[in-house]
């Protein structure tokens, strides 16, 4: 069964709402320019409340190492997300899970992602957009996914929402899916509704 990872948290009710479905893991986004950005100690006050086995990761772009251990100490969370422009050597961290975002573009970003291989847990795979790291709700072709699993886990990103969540999981057959925008009221805060479909038809397929 694949995993549902919910991306932006940025209010404890998300987060208990999230949990109380079926997610598997939460994302706060410690990027300061981004919409659903949320403070160290803002997160960890929601981590500490959250029910236990609920995996918790922080999205950083291009930010420098110390910063990064930083606001790990800070907020508790269990997985760096790395979803800048970081070159494979800035990717190792011997204490810490991490997951390298590639945004894709086309076919030859498999090159990209092979450069990666052995150095992450897992590869997040979103949808190209200039200048903008993510939440985009914009799809990619999805066959590049199922190709990029050959080099490790591959997470799915970029536009899933609860009435495409079903094909892309058919499709692809991820580690597991990952979503912010598609199943927001507005940016920063999720309609639950929309996240408890989107949860409920991830897990319903079986593979």
């Amino acid at each position: 069964m694949v995993k549902v990872k919910i991306c932006g948290i940025t209010n404890l009710d998300d987060a208990m709402a999230a949990a109380d479905f079926g997610a598997d893991a939460l994302g706060f986004m410690f990027f300061k320019n981004s919409p659903r950005y949320i403070s160290p100690a803002n997160a960890k006050k929601i981590i500490k409340k959250l029910p236990p086995f609920i995996s918790t990761a922080g999205v950083f772009v291009n930010e420098n190492k110390n910063t990064i251990e930083k606001i790990v100490l800070q907020s508790g969370i269990d997985i760096i997300q790395l979803h800048g422009e970081e070159p494979p050597a800035a990717c190792r961290f011997p204490e810490h899970l991490a997951i390298k975002a590639i945004r894709v573009k086309s076919i030859d970003n498999l090159e990209i992602i092979s450069k990666y291989k052995d150095k992450v847990s897992a590869f997040l795979l979103d949808t190209y957009t200039p200048k903008i790291f993510g939440g985009t709700g914009q799809i990619f072709n999805w066959d590049i996914a199922v190709e990029a699993k050959k080099f490790g886990r591959v997470i799915l990103a970029g536009g899933l929402t609860p009435a495409n969540i079903e094909k892309a999981v058919r499709l692809v057959h991820p580690y597991a899916v990952d979503v912010s925008s598609g199943v927001e009221a507005e940016k920063g805060k999720k309609d639950h509704l929309k996240m408890k479909f989107f949860i409920e038809r991830a897990k319903s397929i079986s593979y």
